[in-house]
């Protein structure tokens, strides 16, 4: 039988796996939002990520360890896929997967390639804060 305490629960479990992706940086570029993060001068990551990269899926745990720090909490991440994503690429100036560049409203701060250092990750997602 289906409870009402299971039903509020499901649905309380269901609404925070749904902003999971998001709240771990795993959230797919949009242009309007990232604008709207640049002009309010918030620090933003952005992840060039391809799923079959294997130094993609290394960077992962970093950047969910990363941002569960209160010291990163602020920042707002975007994925940009490397495969279907061209357009985003030669904007960003992005020739690879695995690349992070931050940003601090309008201006890049810095960016990585290959990188699967945490400190070194850390020190760069610092940059943007």
């Amino acid at each position: 039988m289906f409870s009402r305490r299971l039903f509020l629960t499901s649905s309380a479990v269901a609404a925070v796996l749904a902003l999971a992706p998001a709240l771990a940086g795993d959230a797919p570029f949009n242009a309007a939002a990232f604008d709207e993060a640049q002009k309010a001068g918030k620090p933003i990551l952005i992840e060039i990520h391809a799923t079959w990269c294997p130094t993609c899926k290394a960077q992962a745990p970093i950047l969910g360890k990363l941002f569960a720090d209160p010291k990163f909490k602020d920042i707002v991440a975007f994925k940009v896929d490397f495969d279907s994503q061209k357009d985003l690429l030669r904007q960003f100036g992005a020739r690879m997967q695995t690349t992070l560049i931050v940003f601090k409203g309008r201006d890049e701060v810095g960016r990585s390639v290959g990188d699967t250092n945490p400190d070194s990750i850390a020190a760069l997602l610092a940059k943007a804060v």
